[in-house]
């Protein structure tokens, strides 16, 4: 059996205030039209009897003492007062609670032939490392609705327009009053004719089909900055769907993914690479060519080097993103690398210098 109290979250000793309360609170939350989980629509209705229950003295007082059979065998409805649906946020305060609740409009219903910004759209892309780091001019292809060029908007034929929906007046709702046990309940729903346009089309425009918006394929040339890395958006204003009754576009919204290199390793603005190089180069130091991002650069290594010290080029790395003309540094990590199969002249050599230093090891145990 149903909790009406732990439903709504609070005490049964609560108020009629805190009733109210916790009522908007959890409505806000599990709305269908906020909340698209499975189970919003059945949570919502369990919200609605136990707050039609918990405000009602002598609802409560049968509930508190038989619970739900209680109330079922006193005649009271189970149902609850969105058992035949119900309509959006602002509609559910407005009818409880005489007017509406903050940032809804103080009250007011939507005008839905006001002007209503357009959606906005996500693409994803993926560069390589190089552009990533130098970037690109790029050719981008999207999905989006605009506005229809046959009827500019209106969804209607040409020569004709859309008319005033008769049943709600052009305000896309309705009262709709529910008998219950306790009296009449009044709701204001969306309209059933209009479907909450406000308006009705009775000869739609055939090249839109009365949506007024065209699902378009459209290319777009955009430049993305030397410097971005994995994760970074970029937005293109008023790039997204056409706003309905003649409101702005929405934006574009672009997510960057860069393919990960086999060569760098990339944090922040710096670059690393890894190399390896001979006892020998490391003992007397040395210069070696290697890749970067501007090409084949000469890297000096210096004698004595160990493994796991560095070396940087500045200005080799990443551009900032923000000051392009700053970069950040090359860094190579040094592993100094010890040969395994070697011939007998190397190895002639290598005895010969491990007699010369024999006297000079430390043979003291580090670990």
């Amino acid at each position: 059996m149903s909790d009406y109290y732990e439903i709504l979250g609070v005490e049964k000793n609560a108020s009629k205030d805190e009733i109210k309360s916790a009522f908007r609170k959890q409505a806000r939350k599990w709305h269908p039209d906020i909340n698209k989980a499975p189970e919003a629509e059945a949570k919502f209705k369990e919200l609605g009897k136990a707050y039609e229950t918990l405000m009602d003295d002598d609802k409560r007082a049968t509930y508190d003492r038989f619970g739900e059979d209680g109330l079922q065998n006193a005649g009271y409805s189970s149902q609850g007062p969105f058992a035949n649906g119900f309509g959006d946020l602002e509609e559910v305060f407005s009818s409880f609670f005489g007017g509406g609740f903050g940032g809804f409009g103080g009250g007011r219903r939507q005008d839905p032939n006001a002007p209503q910004r357009g959606d906005d759209l996500r693409l994803d892309i993926e560069i390589e490392f190089e552009e990533a780091v130098f970037g690109l001019n790029k050719e981008i292809k999207i999905d989006h609705l605009e506005t229809c060029p046959t009827c500019n908007g209106t969804g209607a034929k040409e020569g004709s327009k859309p008319q005033t929906c008769q049943h709600c007046g052009g305000r896309g709702s309705v009262q709709q009053t529910t008998r219950t046990v306790l009296g009449h309940f009044t709701q204001i729903v969306t309209c059933p004719h209009c479907h909450g346009k406000g308006t009705i089309i009775s000869d739609p425009c055939p090249a839109c089909k009365g949506e007024g918006r065209k699902d378009v394929e459209k290319k777009l040339d955009i430049k993305i900055p030397a410097g971005v890395d994995n994760g970074s958006k970029m937005r293109l204003s008023h790039e997204g769907d056409a706003g309905k009754n003649g409101g702005v576009a929405g934006d574009l919204y672009i997510v960057i993914h860069v393919k990960p290199s086999t060569y760098y390793q990339r944090d922040g603005i710096n670059v690393f690479t890894k190399l390896e190089i001979s006892p020998a180069q490391a003992v007397l130091g040395d210069t070696v060519t290697i890749k970067t991002l501007d090409g084949e650069k000469d890297v000096s290594i210096p004698s004595g080097i160990q493994t796991g010290e560095v070396v940087k080029i500045k200005n080799a790395g990443v551009p900032n993103l923000s000051k392009p003309s700053v970069r950040g540094e090359h860094v190579v990590v040094v592993t100094v690398k010890t040969p395994t199969h070697i011939s007998k002249d190397e190895k002639a050599l290598y005895q010969k210098l491990y007699e010369l230093q024999k006297g000079k090891v430390n043979k003291k145990v580090l670990w």
